[in-house]
């Protein structure tokens, strides 16, 4: 299955519409220096008015940390996001495994941090949810038969189309276009309520996403049953673009590596604002914990390109899957 994708141009043109373009790195970048402010921007569903509170004591954090005022950039669109930091309006950012690999791929970006779970868990898990009560299984939706109204992820999102396509609907040769009676995409956030307010039989969420609607919205959370679950994603990482002023670029991964660890009162308030994020760290890492994210590319590549009937391709997707496997069984 393909879905639509925007173009790079118009991508850009809707981050600078959002006025991303107005953020970003002062004069002193342009001369070559460290810049006088960064841009972090954060892939949010719930938007900032919800994501704001929880993320401005990290961010104010950073800005002592690395001695430059830091100003957040929250954003549900992954596309749009990613076009800011490849055009150089962020420099820093928060994103899920997909547009992460993106960023690294075609914004200059590069991996100085994954995120870790209070449970000590790096990776989570995409979901298929449905209203509790409705009796709906997974083999009815497995089923077809153009008779539910299903809610899929951002083209881009990881765990909201990337997953259930590798590990649920790909593997069955299942075109969601032609199995359910109308397919929505949208962010994890309002699939929920439209499965929870009954517009939505089906929808893709994550486990993320459960515990901020248990936490926030309980009662939203109540009417949500999950009826699948992928195998364990790579969490959320942090990048930075590469052309970063190498100094600060080291102080950032030096903030994120170490906040919340250790003894005392302030480690302690670190580690409060992190719960608050649902997290308990940030570990090292670098573009490789991607990998599994690009065999899921390379899979969905395979898919599209066999539906296409392009042999050519079809060729491309299997060398690149074969390589990425290889890859993985020689690892430690």
């Amino acid at each position: 299955m393909t879905f639509p994708r925007i173009t790079r141009r118009l991508a850009l043109a809707a981050a600078l519409a959002l006025g991303v373009a107005s953020c970003g790195a002062g004069d002193d970048d342009k001369a070559g220096g460290a810049p006088s402010e960064i841009t972090f921007s954060i892939l949010s569903a719930e938007g900032q008015a919800s994501s704001g509170p929880l993320w401005q004591p990290l961010l104010d954090d950073m800005s002592k940390a690395v001695g430059v005022e830091v100003k957040p950039y929250f954003g549900s669109n992954y596309t749009v996001l990613v076009e800011a930091m490849r055009g150089g309006h962020t420099q820093v950012a928060w994103f899920s495994a997909k547009p992460a690999l993106e960023a690294v791929d075609r914004a200059e970006a590069e991996v100085i941090a994954r995120i870790v779970d209070p449970e000590g868990r790096d990776s989570y898990r995409s979901t298929l949810i449905v209203r509790t009560g409705s009796g709906i299984t997974l083999e009815d939706v497995l089923a077809c038969g153009k008779q539910y109204d299903f809610g899929i992820g951002d083209a881009q999102s990881t765990s909201g189309t990337l997953a259930p396509m590798t590990f649920l609907f790909n593997p069955r040769n299942i075109d969601p276009a032609q199995c359910f009676k109308t397919v929505r995409s949208a962010n994890h956030q309002a699939n929920a309520f439209g499965v929870a307010t009954g517009v939505l039989d089906v929808a893709t969420s994550n486990t993320v996403n459960t515990v901020f609607l248990n936490r926030q919205n309980p009662q939203i959370a109540a009417q949500i049953t999950e009826i699948w679950q992928s195998p364990p994603i790579p969490e959320s990482g942090i990048v930075v673009r590469e052309d970063l002023d190498p100094a600060l670029k080291e102080k950032i991964r030096s903030f994120f590596l170490t906040y919340g660890q250790g003894e005392g009162a302030e480690a302690e308030r670190q580690r409060q604002v992190l719960a608050g994020l649902n997290y308990s760290e940030f570990r090292a890492a670098d573009d490789s914990y991607l990998d599994p994210v690009r065999e899921m590319v390379a899979d969905q590549q395979l898919a599209d390109a066999r539906q296409r009937g392009d042999q050519t391709a079809v060729a491309a997707a299997q060398q690149e899957l074969q390589r990425l496997r290889a890859k993985r069984e020689v690892q430690p």
